[in-house]
């Protein structure tokens, strides 16, 4: 529940997601649910000269069980927390 947490605090910033089928997604995020099923806006393909097809998107719907990675901006997350908090889960001890 931590990182379904740490994922709401980035609604509204750039995030690329990349997919289990190679395909890197761009975009602001606009919602995010605890099994990682993503809303993005403003939605654009990394490479766009491989999926020309994704620039006709406006905005996208992801389930959580395609995504391979979130790539989140350095700048918006505390790396401090995060580690204290990992230390601290139940499973850690």
């Amino acid at each position: 529940m931590f990182f379904y947490s740490v994922f709401k605090t980035l609604v509204g910033k750039t995030v690329v997601v990349e997919l289990k089928n190679d395909l890197a997604i761009q975009g602001t995020l606009v919602s995010v649910d605890q099994y990682l099923n993503i809303k993005l806006d403003h939605v654009s393909a990394v490479d766009s000269a491989r999926y020309p097809h994704v620039a006709t998107l406006k905005n996208s719907f992801i389930r959580g069980s395609v995504v391979r990675y979130v790539h989140l901006p350095a700048s918006a997350i505390d790396t401090a927390l995060l580690q204290d908090a990992t230390r601290n889960e139940p499973g850690n001890r």
